[in-house]
């Protein structure tokens, strides 16, 4: 999917796909046998009120409302334009497209009610009930409209090339064509045909995914350049509207009226009325009965379990990793640079000494370890080789890089960064390993969420710590990322041979040519050092006793509230 930030989730709740578990199993997976969890008579009487569901901000059943907090300001709910997984999530409340997923993550229609899916084309029927917010009838002609401004080049949608797939999107893109080219045509007002570009055997996935959300046109062309800009320059098809905006401070949604299905939806407000990735105000303000979830690190892990609060995990299909700038005026563009800084990484360390929660996995490929192969899982059939940690490797590459990139001694890197603690405790410890291991020195440019997207589409890096969250369950959703052609490949590597075997993964339906087509851009990635993989996360999360149906995906909206109820 998507942009995300470093730090491990801090907004995490419960859901169908999570893992209960009480305090006793999170001590033996953590080995906390030494910490007690004492029997205080006082506190677990005021716990004992609060689960029956004493007054309080964070849930509130008279009103149907929950408070939650947000990772930062929405950089962009233009949904041709957005990248981040925070833009995403309030997309995914507000608005649907043709498909959507359910509660067990099944796709089910969304504005859709019927389609049909071929190598060749795709038709798919609205449902006449289907209306923007303001009462008027969803269209086919939504969705060509839509489609054609990501995919019109001065729109510049970084997102473009996720519809590619479809007939003559790539060269629309590229401006070889003019966009009404495009295969997508308005058969009627409730049909919508297709024509691919090739065969997309997850082509269904794809329409899920928020790029290929529908757009008024005369309400886009109304705004006069200043669509998604607030509250108001949006019209809503989805369970929630947008009620207010506060730029740099809150967003408050309330519940849809014209949403086809708004008899599913039982709350009626979502009030983020904080923004902040600072994990310790979080629980601070989960603690005061604020913020109806709060993700837990290290730190506060042992104040949860001794507060007797039900702890509960999740593995949310994100991969961080370091991302380098391979721009030419970069030192970071030396091949035995990266595999310098390659060859003393310590992903392990990092995940069990610094890190220190149950979930988060060492991270050795961009492939993470929950997506499906061939007939099985795609890592297991096509593992890849991750040696320990080298020094002396790393010391032989280095020396070979200064003497091409003529250095008298180790250089000066920039490292940018989310501004969360926990990813400048994870910058730090990269940091001292570096200066330690290498003599490199690293400079940590901390940027808020907004201002990092804006610096790495900048190129303003010479390292990024990076993540990226799937937007649907296939492994082209990781493949393609590091494309040549893909504007959120930040750091621009260039390898004609990933392109290549991207182009294979994406074209062909035969599985097996696929996977192993995947499996060469895993080993490209590894040989040429494009990135250094730091790990794949898994949330540890508490989440107010009352408030139940939350779904947590690996794929799709997540977390999504949208099925949620105050119990």
């Amino acid at each position: 999917m998507t942009d995300i930030a470093e730090a491990p989730s801090p907004n995490v709740p419960e859901g169908a796909a999570g893992t209960g578990l009480d305090v006793r199993s999170l001590g033996q997976i953590l080995y906390l046998g030494g910490i007690g969890v004492a029997a205080l008579g006082v506190l677990l009487w005021l716990l004992a009120q609060w689960n029956e569901g004493g007054a309080g901000e964070a849930v509130d059943a008279a009103t149907g409302t929950i408070t939650l907090s947000l990772g930062g300001e929405p950089p962009q709910l233009d949904s041709t334009r957005g990248t981040d997984a925070v833009s995403f999530n309030i997309l995914g409340h507000t608005m649907e497209g043709l498909l959507r997923y359910d509660a067990e993550n099944r796709l089910v229609g969304g504005v859709a009610q019927e389609w049909e899916i071929g190598d060749a084309t795709a038709t798919f029927r609205l449902r006449p009930e289907a209306r923007w917010s303001n009462g008027e009838p969803i269209t086919a002609h939504d969705f060509v409209f839509s489609w054609r401004k990501v995919l019109d080049p001065r729109n510049a949608s970084e997102y473009a090339f996720i519809l590619y797939g479809l007939k003559n999107a790539e060269a629309v893109n590229r401006g070889e064509m003019p966009v009404e080219s495009l295969a997508v045509y308005a058969a009627d007002d409730r049909t919508l045909e297709v024509h691919l570009e090739r065969p997309v055997p997850y082509f269904d996935k794809l329409v899920a995914f928020a790029t290929y959300n529908p757009i008024n046109e005369a309400f886009y062309e109304s705004r006069k350049g200043r669509y998604a800009a607030d509250a108001g320059d949006l019209l809503y098809n989805g369970p929630f509207t947008i009620a207010s905006w506060v730029h740099g401070a809150s967003i408050r949604l309330e519940k849809n009226p014209h949403y086809w299905d708004a008899e599913r939806i039982r709350l009626n407000a979502i009030d983020y009325a904080y923004f902040t990735t600072d994990s310790n105000a979080i629980i601070n303000l989960f603690k005061d009965n604020k913020t109806a979830l709060a993700g837990l690190v290290a730190e506060n892990l042992d104040d949860a379990l001794q507060r007797r609060w039900k702890i509960r995990r999740f593995s949310d299909g994100a991969v961080f990793f370091m991302e380098f700038n391979h721009r030419e005026d970069r030192l970071t563009r030396n091949y035995h640079l990266r595999k310098a800084i390659q060859a003393v990484n310590d992903s392990p360390e990092l995940v069990y000494r610094i890190i220190k929660l149950p979930g988060n996995l060492p991270g050795a490929s961009l492939f993470p370890v929950w997506l499906k192969g061939v007939d099985g899982y795609f890592r297991q059939e096509y593992p890849l080789a991750d040696p320990p940690p080298d020094d002396e490797l790393g010391r032989r590459h280095l020396a070979t890089a200064m003497d091409e990139l003529g250095l008298a001694e180790p250089p000066t890197l920039v490292m940018l960064i989310g501004d969360s603690p926990t990813a400048k405790k994870q910058a730090e410890y990269y940091q001292n390993l570096y200066k330690q291991k290498l003599g490199i020195d690293i400079k940590i440019d901390a940027q808020i969420f907004k201002q990092r997207l804006a610096k790495m589409t900048a190129g303003d890096f010479d390292i990024v710590m990076a993540g990226w969250g799937p937007d649907y369950d296939d492994p082209m959703t990781f493949a393609d990322l590091f494309a040549s052609w893909n504007e959120n490949n930040r750091g621009r590597f260039n390898s004609p041979e990933l392109d290549d075997a991207v182009d294979i993964a994406r074209s062909s339906s035969d599985a097996k040519t696929r996977m192993d087509a995947m499996s060469r851009v895993q080993q490209i990635l590894y040989d040429e050092a494009a990135i250094v993989v730091n790990y794949e996360r898994g949330s540890v999360y508490v989440s107010h006793p009352r408030l139940k149906g939350i779904v947590r995906r690996a794929v799709g909206t997540d977390p999504d509230y949208t099925g949620a109820w105050i119990d």
